[in-house]
């Protein structure tokens, strides 16, 4: 019995040893082979603060600095190494920590993302979870302004595991939280997106839900779709569901946008353009706009467009006329007939269609 329990005692100094080795030589000369292969493969800049290795086999990269695309405080996994034997390469408990990425968008809608160049075929990678923690995006686009809109995501959560069951489901749930904050670090709402998915059978379950955001920040990509009148806020909560099966995807959305406030007319004499005020006819007598819609498309392919979203949500708009009473209706019509009686003809023609 001794004999035994000293060697094994014997093994366990040894494995301390070499990992005490092994932890000494990853600091030393790690660091600057992650940044050579950074250089290497994405074209830029890397420089990595320290590497180290902590039981039972634990490796973490702190101050990691990619170029002007992204710095991280910290990087942990832990790499099974007996899928190494068989050429796979199986990493448990990715967690990222603090990363801040700079995403930008040039005049030609190009983004700023290094292409990755491999040399032969990669080993087989296979995440079994991961972890963002309090991350942020700086997303700046030039493509509809010359000076770059901007947009802060802060505060950034997210966490991916595999199910536990059933064993051989490749399904992993997922839970995803964030804050959008304008260029002076006012936030103006918040997103969570949760739920599992099952890629490889196309299968999904999954909720969306945004709460008080203003939209007024996206003013440069609706224009004037909402309304021709300039927006001064304008309050958006959703709920989406979003259910797959056999790639089939629906996704059924309660959509309220309240707290409408506009801006004075330049001209109270000109009227604006009906045509684009078409979504004004539906509001509420508080002028909030709540609407129900599906959509149904596919799972690796939602195709879901700026032009075709917008179809959506002006057939539903058109459903929503029956919620509200007669009265309502009436009043609503004959004031924009009598304020713009000199079109009615154009009026018209919006309701003929």
């Amino acid at each position: 019995m001794k004999k035994k329990f000293k060697v094994l005692f014997l093994i366990l100094a040894i494995f301390l040893v070499l990992f005490v080795i092994a932890g000494i030589l990853v600091g030393a000369y790690a660091p600057k082979i992650v940044e050579d292969q950074i250089r290497q493969n994405l074209k830029v800049k890397a420089s990595l603060g320290k590497i180290s290795l902590s039981l039972p086999f634990t490796i973490t990269l702190e101050k990691l600095e990619i170029g002007n695309l992204a710095s991280i405080k910290r990087v942990s996994f832990s790499p099974n190494l007996i899928s190494l034997l068989f050429g796979k390469v199986v990493i448990h408990g990715l967690t990222i920590t603090e990363p801040v990425i700079n995403l930008e968008q040039d005049a030609n809608g190009k983004l700023n993302l290094p292409v990755l160049e491999q040399k032969g075929k990669p080993p087989a990678i296979y995440l079994a979870s991961l972890k963002v923690r309090n991350g942020k995006i700086i997303f700046t686009d030039r493509k509809v302004s010359e000076p770059g809109y901007q947009l802060l995501v802060d505060k950034l959560n997210i966490s991916v595991s595999k199910v536990l069951l059933p064993v051989t489901s490749l399904a992993a749930n997922f839970k995803i939280s964030a804050r959008l904050s304008n260029p002076s670090l006012k936030p103006f709402g918040s997103i969570a997106f949760s739920g599992w998915l099952d890629l490889p059978a196309k299968n999904m379950d999954a909720e969306l839900e945004v709460k008080d955001m203003d939209i007024t920040n996206f003013s440069p990509y609706y224009g004037n779709f909402i309304s021709n009148k300039k927006l001064l806020s304008a309050k958006l909560n959703l709920l989406s569901t979003f259910k797959a099966k056999n790639n089939d995807l629906r996704i059924i959305t309660d959509f309220d946008l309240s707290d409408l406030v506009y801006a004075p007319e330049e001209d109270e004499l000109a009227p604006p353009d009906l045509m684009k005020n078409t979504l004004d006819l539906f509001t509420d007598k508080n002028g909030n706009l709540r609407l129900k819609f599906d959509i149904d498309t596919k799972l690796d392919n939602p195709a879901l467009s700026p032009d075709k979203l917008k179809k959506i949500i002006l057939k539903a708009a058109m459903g929503n006329l029956s919620s509200q009473s007669p009265d309502e209706l009436v009043d609503k019509v004959t004031n924009i007939i009598d304020k713009y009686k000199d079109f009615g003809k154009e009026l018209k023609e919006i309701f003929g269609k």
